[in-house]
């Protein structure tokens, strides 16, 4: 690479000149970084740069793009946009899609490396369905014949090493509570010790180690490392990304399996009965005649079953309150996929969220609540004690949350039903008093 020479000599007279003519120029004002309206226009500036290179890459309707590259919030209003979602979610889900060459990949790739928040919140909202359209390519039974998936690979290294970068190479600890000390909610019956060395810490995360390409031994973290850093902004993701996540951790879990519904059929049992000893996930392979030993007996009339597995749960889910087509359309997404801890914990901190979420809509939380009944089927399956655990916990808060609503719905109804009934009138009282 050539460089520019300097056009000054080693003479006195020159590096004099040189001197006086740095003297006399004070140096440059600083006060253009420091103004916030100067700062604002140059943020929009690049927004409106990158979301105008992106409407070039799109096959149509690039019109709706440059629309939104010209208002006052062009990310915020590309993420808020169902129009510009529906086009970049078809570029995603194409066959072609996810190579190296991929100009959509290299677009999320260099839109991500920017410093501008709003640019990547807007590469982040894709990432559930760019990790979900991955891993299901990856791990269906056709993986073989499929092209090179290094855009998607560039991505999610990308967002990974940012993570990484971010941990300073220091692991996610979390404090574990010690009953032996007082909380809010508690007083221990004996006298608290102060022993610092009884604390007790656990490790959700280990150091993160930097890599430069998906290994298939490293491909679990790697994801996983890149949903922790979209739930650290999934209170700013729109409902859309939400979904897409959900439908896809539901297709992640298996389509395959009907004891999804039978830990609300055994909650149903246990109330009727008054039994406090029954544990839905000791009954699953106990109910369900199909199952012996976790594994599953295929028979000619168990193929003819497929399609009533899909109908108890949309049953189930109604019976919930949930909407049948969220559940229906959860079956469409992705294909069954390994599920090891680093992958599945962020899955599961994930949907908690879109269960908990004050913000969230409905739909979100009727998908999320379909989510976490077939991980927990899988879980259970697979006899994963952390995750189910954990589910079986979401399972019951969701549970209690739809009762309580139900029921301060038919309060509320009950309340303007009478509101609305006309009252008779008092007769009037009439008192005798004695002379």
């Amino acid at each position: 690479m050539d460089f520019p020479h300097n056009p000054s000599t080693n003479s006195p007279s020159s590096s004099s000149s040189t001197s006086s003519s740095t003297a006399h120029h004070p140096p440059p004002s600083t006060t253009t970084d420091n103004d916030p309206m100067h700062s604002w226009w140059e943020s929009v500036s690049k927004q409106r740069s990158r979301i105008l290179s992106l409407s070039s890459l799109l096959p149509s309707d690039g019109l709706t793009l440059s629309s939104l590259a010209d208002s006052d919030r062009p990310a915020l209003s590309l993420l808020s946009s169902p129009a510009a979602y529906s086009l970049i979610s078809s570029a995603l889900s194409s066959p072609s899609s996810g190579s190296g060459s991929d100009p959509l990949c290299q677009w999320l790739y260099e839109t991500f490396q920017s410093s501008d928040p709003h640019l990547r919140l807007l590469v982040l909202s894709f990432l559930p369905l760019l990790s979900g359209i991955y891993l299901s390519r990856i791990h269906s039974s056709d993986s073989s014949s499929l092209p090179s998936l290094a855009g998607f690979e560039a991505v999610l290294l990308a967002v990974y090493s940012s993570e990484a970068k971010s941990r300073s190479g220091k692991p996610l600890l979390v404090q574990i509570p010690d009953l032996s000390q007082p909380s809010l909610y508690h007083t221990p019956r004996n006298k608290p010790v102060n022993d610092r060395s009884r604390q007790s810490v656990g490790v959700l995360s280990p150091p993160l180690e930097p890599h430069l390409a998906v290994k298939s031994t490293k491909r679990a973290i790697i994801v996983g490392t890149a949903l922790d850093c979209y739930y650290k902004q999934v209170s700013q993701m729109p409902a859309w990304s939400k979904l897409e996540f959900c439908k896809f951790a539901a297709a992640w879990a298996g389509q395959d399996c009907p004891c999804r519904t039978k830990f609300d059929a055994d909650d149903h049992d246990h109330n009727e009965n008054g039994n406090g000893n029954s544990n839905g996930h000791d009954r699953f392979f106990r109910e369900d005649s199909r199952f012996s030993n976790g594994t599953r007996n295929r028979d000619d009339d168990d193929v003819d079953d497929e399609d009533d597995v899909i109908k108890d749960v949309v049953v189930e889910m109604d019976n919930l309150g949930i909407n049948k087509e969220d559940a229906e359309n959860l079956e469409k997404k992705g294909v069954r996929i390994p599920l090891p801890w680093e992958l599945l914990r962020p899955v599961v901190t994930i949907l908690g969220h879109c269960l908990f979420g004050p913000s969230n809509s409905q739909d979100v939380k009727d998908a999320a609540s379909v989510a976490i009944r077939c991980l927990y089927a899988r879980a259970s399956h697979d006899l994963a004690p952390q995750a189910i655990l954990a589910l079986q916990s979401l399972i019951r808060l969701d549970k209690s949350a739809r009762a309580a609503a139900k029921a301060a719905a038919a309060a509320a109804a009950n309340t303007s039903s009478n509101a609305n009934t006309p009252s008779k009138a008092k007769k009037p009282e009439i008192l005798l008093v004695s002379k």
